[in-house]
């Protein structure tokens, strides 16, 4: 089995079915597989899975107060677009392009901590990112933590269900898979600590990197704006923790085909370009399956990328210190092509009118 198909620890239901086709479970067994992995008093190994989801509860209760105490339409709008754009754009420059694809390179720890902290924390780096590798080895086959032929549920619950790391690593694979995460600043277990928790991530670690995250933004939100802006960012994060679980399963046609001519090159897997999600986060999806390692995916003038600015910007002042970017052998490789394949086409179209 090759390592990148065995990192990940299996559901219940498994991967694929005894002929090697992609298992479908049942909505019925994608909720007990959830259910059984945020028991931490069954098994110890299942705290960071509750962690994730537990997050997720925690900002649960300043959505709920926002709309019974604090409601207002300026606090709303201003909470929308936190969730949608700067944690939106955040989760694409920090967690998707640096994390995972170390598509740029920090001058200095200090500004890998900043971006790190540069909006509320709602997800921990370890979830996202060594199952993001196993996404882009094998994505829309059995093994894809977050497989759209499966569903839209099979792909919300995923970050419990399918997304975790194996607990039986041996030794040599568990240093395999520390190197996905060694660059961000994660704490790293020890061998027998993995063993131990069944991550590359501390669990105290990771509570106190949350705890002071959320009190310093807390805290800054409620000197800016009062308490009532705390209470709609907060919520607002809320939005996007949730939102951001359906991502994938949209992002790749909901399981269907939707590429379309001209829009989407990539025809390796199912991956789309999408408006709202390339707008607001600069996820054009499937240019960025196309070329995952760069720190731009808005290769076209219409597709505006928030999160390849931030990059550029801060290249521009010294705090990136290098970075890739794919755009000149996207039109090289893609775009002219077709542009020219089009044109070729118009042409011979007008010249087969003219001579009837």
């Amino acid at each position: 089995m090759a390592f990148l198909e065995r990192i990940l620890e299996p559901p219940s239901y498994g991967w694929k079915d005894q002929h090697g086709e992609l298992v479908q479970p049942t909505s019925a067994q994608l909720w007990r597989e959830f259910s059984g992995r945020l028991n931490v008093l069954a098994d110890r190994k299942n705290w960071l899975a509750l962690t994730c989801w537990g997050w997720v509860f925690c900002l649960a209760p300043f959505a709920v107060l926002f709309f019974t105490h604090f409601f207002s339409f300026p606090l709303l709008m201003v909470g929308f677009l936190y969730a949608v754009v700067a944690m939106g754009t955040h989760g694409t420059i920090w967690y998707h392009r640096y994390c995972t694809h170390r598509a740029y390179t920090f001058s200095h720890p200090f500004w890998r901590f900043v971006t790190r902290n540069l909006t509320i924390k709602a997800i921990p780096e370890e979830i996202y990112v060594v199952s993001h590798h196993v996404h882009h080895a094998m994505p829309e086959q059995p093994g894809d933590p977050y497989n759209a032929l499966a569903g839209g549920l099979y792909c919300f619950l995923a970050d419990a269900n399918h997304q975790p790391i194996a607990r039986t690593l041996s030794e040599k694979d568990y240093a395999r898979v520390t190197r996905f995460l060694d660059h961000t600043g994660v704490h790293i277990n020890s061998y027998a600590q993995y063993q131990r928790w069944g991550s590359v991530c501390h669990p105290g670690w990771t509570m106190l990197h949350w705890v002071l995250n959320w009190g310093f933004w807390f805290s800054v939100f409620t000197a800016i704006g009062g308490l009532g802006l705390a209470v709609a960012m907060f919520g607002g994060a809320f939005v996007w923790a949730i939102g951001v679980r359906t991502f994938n399963y949209d992002g790749h046609g909901q399981g269907k085909d939707k590429r379309r001519d001209g829009v989407d090159f990539n025809r390796r897997d199912l991956s789309i370009n999408q408006y709202w999600s390339g707008i607001v986060a600069g996820e054009w999806h499937n240019n960025h399956h196309l070329y995952p390692n760069s720190a731009r995916s808005g290769f076209l003038p219409h597709q505006i990328d928030f999160a390849w600015l931030y990059i550029r910007t801060l290249y521009r002042f010294g705090a990136v210190s290098s970075y890739k970017d794919s755009r000149d052998s996207f039109m090289e490789k893609h775009y002219l092509p077709y542009i020219a394949e089009q044109e070729g086409e118009g042409a011979a179209s007008i010249e087969r009118k003219a001579t009837r």
